[in-house]
């Protein structure tokens, strides 16, 4: 057996007061333990002591040391790679929750694996609904995540999901650069991206563009037209995911063929699979901003990570506290 032990340690120092910490239990997925110990610092709350191991066959065994009977329950646990690893994992971990007595059980995964799965093409699975599904088996009484691929796996759930924006992290970069207002134009890679497109370019005072492209195979795309002003401008390309980096590079390459000065993208996930870092290294993009639902693998100077702990950790208080979230939303 190889395994990881999480433990109490020292209170770190708050930003935010949540209360009684008897009453709230942190309990961290393996999948990105940096983020979940921002996000204890901001609380003033220890992480749960949990041991994940693997088993010789390469079964998942997750043990929880301290009760968790009467507590709010926050499992911290992005989806990311190894990505069914992690998933089982997380639905472990809700188990272990709910058998133990947990009061509520509320799963906060800042990258939400499988999302891109959400609809029927041929003859395959609508995977994000199976997810969903497996999260409420195992004892989910609600859901936190940032920026999810798509608004329609909000219905495949049918206890409460608060789906966060990261968009107000990017806005407060960008403005702290000067990038705001006259000049600049924020761009929506496909039309289903327009929605998360108008809220930034309305945080920052700037106009909106479209690329329509098409996609002849999954991870592949061809950019057909760009609609908005770009010439001459510095565009903001803004999406939820970077895998490949394909369709983010093409993007920018075609806004750099009309004209446009400067090229900056924003992407919340940075999955960045294979050679993704070396294609948006040798691209039209100035900067890459993402941030760290999903640990960076592999870092580079044009590569930005912003922290979504502040974020997360105001949504837990809130919920702890049941207070409205409403706010959150409406800063994005």
């Amino acid at each position: 057996m190889a395994g990881r032990t999480e433990g109490r340690g020292p209170t770190p120092k708050s930003d935010l007061a949540i209360g009684s910490s008897g009453a709230v239990a942190l309990i961290p997925g393996s999948s990105n333990p940096g983020l979940c110990r921002e996000i204890t610092g901001k609380l003033g709350l220890p992480l749960c002591a949990v041991e994940l191991k693997k088993f010789a066959d390469g079964e998942t065994s997750v043990i929880v040391a301290e009760s968790l009977r009467g507590k709010d329950v926050f499992i911290i646990q992005s989806t990311c790679t190894p990505v069914n690893d992690m998933l089982l994992e997380l639905a472990f971990l809700i188990d272990c929750a709910k058998r133990v007595s947990a009061r509520r059980v509320v799963v906060v995964i800042p990258y939400f694996g499988y999302s891109r799965q959400d609809r029927l093409i041929g003859r395959s699975p609508i995977s994000a609904r199976l997810v969903a599904d497996l999260l409420q088996l195992a004892g989910a009484t609600a859901i936190v995540s940032i920026d999810l691929h798509s608004n329609p796996i909000t219905g495949f759930f049918s206890i409460p999901v608060d789906n966060l924006s990261a968009n107000a992290i990017f806005a407060d970069y960008l403005k702290a650069e000067g990038l705001e207002g006259e000049g600049i134009t924020v761009v929506s890679p496909d039309v289903g991206g327009v929605k998360r497109a108008r809220n930034l370019a309305r945080l920052l005072h700037s106009e909106l563009a479209i690329i329509d492209k098409k996609r002849p195979r999954p991870n592949e795309s061809e950019v057909a037209s760009v609609v908005g002003e770009v010439e001459g401008r510095t565009c903001i390309l803004l999406d939820d995911i970077v895998d490949t980096g394909g369709s983010l590079c093409g993007a920018a390459k075609a806004l750099k063929d009309k004209g446009a000065r400067r090229v900056l993208a924003c992407c919340t996930h940075a999955v960045l699979s294979g050679d993704a870092v070396a294609r948006v290294a040798g691209s039209n993009i100035e900067k890459l901003l993402v941030t760290n639902t999903i640990p960076l693998k592999k870092p580079h100077p044009k590569i930005i990570p912003l922290s979504v702990a502040h974020l997360l950790a105001e949504s837990i208080r809130r919920i702890h506290l049941d207070l409205s979230i409403s706010e959150l939303f409406e800063k994005n």
